[in-house]
C-alpha cells in the first residue's frame, strides 16, 4: 500500500511598502537632517546633524552624505531595538 504526503501549502506572499523621508537643511556650515521611516505599522524618527571642519573647503554634498548617513544608521538602531522588543514581547505572551 501507498501513502502519499500531500504537497505543503505554499504561504501566500506578503507585500509591504515602508516610506523613508529625508529633509536636508543647510545653516553655514552645518547640515541637519530629519529622517522619518513610516513602516505603516510604527513611524521613527532621527534628527542628525555634520558640521564641517573649518579646515576642509565647503563642499555641501559632504556635509549631507554624513548627516544622512547618520540619520540612516540611528533609525536602524531603532528598528534592531524595535525587533528585539516586539521578539521578546512574542515569546512572552506564547509562553503564557
Amino acid at each position: 500500500m501507498t501513502t502519499h504526503t500531500p504537497a505543503p501549502t505554499p504561504t501566500p506572499t506578503r507585500t509591504k511598502r515602508w516610506t523613508l523621508r529625508l529633509d536636508l537643511f543647510e545653516e553655514g556650515d552645518t547640515t541637519k537632517v530629519h529622517a522619518v521611516l513610516d513602516t505603516g505599522d510604527n513611524t521613527l524618527q532621527s534628527r542628525t546633524t555634520a558640521h564641517r571642519n573649518p579646515n576642509d573647503p565647503p563642499v555641501p554634498e559632504i556635509g549631507d552624505e554624513y548627516a544622512a548617513a547618520r540619520a540612516l544608521i540611528d533609525l536602524g538602531h531603532q528598528l534592531l531595538r524595535a525587533g528585539i522588543a516586539d521578539a521578546s514581547a512574542n515569546d512572552r505572551s506564547e509562553t503564557t
